[in-house]
C-alpha cells in the first residue's frame, strides 16, 4: 500500500486534547470532528489539509487521554498517514483500529518540512522525500495490521471476513 501527500509538520507531545479539544467530544460525526481537528494548535489546519496529506510529528504523538475521537478526527480531516518518532500506545491502537495508517520512524521530524511531499510504502516501511533525495525506514506493518489498514479498520476487516465465511457456508 503506497501513499503520497503534502506534509503538515508539528512537534513533540501533541496530545489528544490538542488533536480534538474536549468541547467537541459530544459528537462522533466524522465531518464535525474533522472541522475542529488540531484547531487549538493550528487554527488553519482543517482548511488547508487535502485528502492524502501526511501529518509529521516528533515524539509521543497522541499522548493524553485515550479518546477514540482523536484518530477519527485526523482520519476524517483527510490525513492519509501520520508519521512520528513515537506514539502513545493507546493512540497507536485506536488509530489502527479505525484504519488510520501511522508509522513510527526515529527520523520522522527531520524528514521534511510543512509543504514538502512524502512518499510512503506501508508494506516496506519506507518514507521518501523526493525533493530532498532523502529516505528513512519505519517499522513495516505485520500482515494482519496491513489487512486492517487496507480494509479501513478492524470492524471493516471483521465484517469482510465474516461475509467471506458466510459465503462459503
Amino acid at each position: 500500500m503506497k501513499l503520497s501527500g503534502t506534509v503538515h509538520k508539528y512537534g513533540d507531545n501533541v496530545d489528544t486534547d490538542v488533536i480534538i479539544p474536549a468541547r467537541y467530544l459530544n459528537t462522533f460525526d466524522p465531518a464535525e470532528l474533522a472541522r475542529h481537528c488540531l484547531e487549538d494548535l493550528d487554527p488553519a489546519f482543517a482548511a488547508k489539509v487535502r485528502p492524502g496529506d501526511i501529518l509529521l510529528a516528533g515524539s509521543n504523538f497522541g499522548c493524553g487521554s485515550s479518546r477514540e475521537h482523536a484518530p477519527l478526527a485526523i482520519k476524517s480531516s483527510g490525513i492519509g498517514c501520520v508519521v512520528a518518532r513515537s506514539f502513545a500506545r493507546i493512540f497507536f491502537r485506536n488509530a489502527i483500529n479505525i484504519g488510520l495508517p501511522i508509522l513510527e520512524c526515529p527520523e520522522a521530524d527531520t524528514l521534511a518540512e510543512t509543504g514538502n511531499r512524502l512518499e510512503i510504502d506501508l508494506e516496506a516501511g519506507t518514507i521518501v522525500n523526493p525533493a530532498a533525495g532523502s529516505a528513512a525506514k519505519a517499522a513495516p506493518y505485520s500482515g494482519f495490521i496491513l489487512e486492517v489498514i487496507q480494509a479501513g479498520g478492524l470492524i471493516a476487516r471483521l465484517r469482510s471476513e465474516t461475509a467471506t465465511t458466510n459465503e462459503r457456508t
